[in-house]
């Protein structure tokens, strides 16, 4: 299985519109994120966890030709408003883009992209298949096993997922004891870490640092970065043994 970070950044993504900090207006091409999300290949499927606003960008860049699966966490805009992209795929398969997602998530979708669900046909729009997550429930895309894994955003139940050694945990600010033991064990955990300031709905890098030291994976990457973290040369050097600033581009391979 090979893991590619789509994209590293939070919601407005880095560099920042109108921003002139030391980040923003780095050359370390690690310093410019895209909203955050991953590229999950094995020999059975390719799955995108997340299709943000970059989304058609991403798959670009990254060259995905065959694309069998979107999943969501939830349904924020920094996640979920590229899904409309979907159509070239649509067009090159000949077939429905299989959507995974919460209930709560789908009510989303269906308001955001209210005119893919609304029962009117007219060429062009995408074609989706939704499938539903019950947050306790594992569940499998072409012989791909996913468990997810129930984490509080603020208010908002957002979900991570465990692929095999590989978690995923991307806008977060509380993990429940139950859920830390699905994660256990994982070779490689990727968890937000946004700025070092106290935030409402996500973990800060000292709070990161503690649960990635707590669930103790061998390596643990951080995603959902914000311009106001610092650069990633800076940050990157002063975290502890086995953990890591995620960046776009980055691939692991289990």
């Amino acid at each position: 299985m090979k893991i590619s970070f789509l994209g590293t950044g939070t919601s407005q993504g880095v560099p920042l519109i109108g921003c002139d900090c030391e980040v923003c207006t780095s050359d370390d091409k690690r310093n410019n994120r895209l909203r955050s999300s991953i590229w999950v290949e094995t020999p059975e499927a390719s799955i995108v966890i997340d299709a943000g606003p970059d989304f058609r960008y991403q798959m670009l860049r990254q060259e995905v030709k065959k694309l069998d699966a979107i999943v969501f966490t939830h349904g924020h805009k920094d996640h979920v408003a590229g899904l409309d992209d979907v159509r070239a795929y649509n067009f090159f398969s000949k077939k429905a883009m299989q959507v995974y997602a919460t209930e709560e998530t789908q009510e989303v979708l269906k308001r955001e992209f209210s005119y893919v669900f609304s029962g009117v046909s007219y060429p062009g729009i995408p074609q989706i298949t939704l499938n539903t997550i019950n947050e306790h429930d594992p569940f499998s895309i072409n012989g791909v096993a996913l468990t997810p894994i129930l984490v509080k955003h603020m208010y908002m139940d957002v979900l991570g997922f465990r692929i095999g050694d590989f978690t995923y945990i991307t806008d977060a600010n509380y993990i429940a004891d139950a859920e830390i033991e699905k994660i256990r064990g994982s070779k490689a955990l990727v968890l937000n870490a946004l700025r070092h300031e106290k935030h409402p709905s996500h973990f800060t890098l000292k709070e990161a640092i503690e649960v990635a030291q707590n669930i103790g994976a061998e390596h643990t990457y951080f995603t959902h970065i914000s311009h106001q973290l610092g650069t990633h040369e800076a940050i990157d050097s002063q975290l502890p043994e086995g953990i890591h600033l995620s960046y776009d581009g980055l691939e692991l391979t289990f």
